[in-house]
């Protein structure tokens, strides 16, 4: 069987909408038209996808495994889509992906004076996909921290950095100088794993708000301070690892090999001692 791309776009487009009428208006079609696609996806994949009421629709147990495999494909195939016009542009380009907190500017100064005539483009990465850009296409190279899935990446570790607790304002701990993780034993610890939908602004707010804590690395706590916020080390947390990562299948010689000896040599020179960048 054949899929179809561009019914897979109309469904997700339901999907996200969590109706036929606002998906319509969005894709610019009539309701009728999307309608009629989505029953003749339903139909090509043997399966219901939404559970349909009046005012709403909701996805089945299949139309939720296929929304979480459709936003993979979809972004492999516009990534494709995406190289083969750049190819034929005779553009070159690369894409720099990067975890909150960590900086990328110094590596794309340097590269870029010594090849003006290739494009730097960043993506920023949320919590619960570091490695996805790398594997999907959307990225050439990353800056990541661990944990995250290393399989099929070729790793270079380039520094440490501390954890600290991110604290509502209020919070009766907020009256210490430093914690231990037993200090946090019982607090609703807002973590992307448990939940992967939570971005950066979404955790803090929720903080913020009393709703829960965070343990944060020491970069991001920089990038991220606010007067309803607190921030206090913890001691006895192991430091989280940073690295630079490429995909193994991807040529090691050009723009990228480039870009990654050009980011390690201005990384490497920073401390004699374990790097945080």
């Amino acid at each position: 069987m054949d899929l179809d791309l561009r019914k897979l776009r109309y469904f997700v487009a339901v999907a996200d909408h969590g109706w036929f009428g606002r998906a319509a208006d969005a894709l610019f079609i009539t309701q009728p038209v999307l309608s009629r696609q989505i029953r003749a996806l339903e139909r090509e994949l043997g399966c219901t996808l939404f559970t349909r009421t009046t005012r709403s629709v909701e996805l089945t147990p299949a139309g939720r495994t296929l929304y979480e495999e459709a936003g993979r494909i979809t972004t492999t195939v516009d990534a494709a889509l995406r190289r083969v016009q750049e190819a034929a542009r005779s553009e070159r380009r690369i894409v720099v992906a990067f975890s909150p907190g960590l900086h990328v500017s110094e590596a794309i100064r340097a590269f870029t004076a010594r090849h003006p005539e290739v494009g730097v483009d960043v993506l920023p990465l949320r919590w619960w996909e570091q490695d996805a850009p790398l594997r999907d296409g959307r990225a050439h190279l990353g800056y990541l921290r661990h944990p995250f899935d290393d399989t099929g990446l070729h790793t270079v570790p380039v520094g440490r950095e501390n954890k600290v607790a991110c604290l509502p304002a209020a919070h009766p701990l907020t009256r210490r100088d430093s914690l231990t993780p037993a200090d946090l034993d019982g607090e609703p610890v807002l973590d992307a794993r448990a939940r992967r939908a939570y971005t950066l602004d979404e955790k803090f707010e929720l903080i913020a708000s009393g709703q829960g804590v965070a343990l944060v690395p020491v970069s991001v706590a920089a990038s991220y301070s606010r007067p309803d916020l607190v921030y206090l080390p913890v001691v006895g947390l192991p430091p989280v690892v940073t690295c630079l990562a490429v995909p193994q299948d991807r040529d090691d010689t050009g723009p990228v090999r480039d870009f990654l000896d050009i980011a390690l040599a201005t990384l490497r020179p920073a401390t004699p001692g374990p790097l945080t960048p």
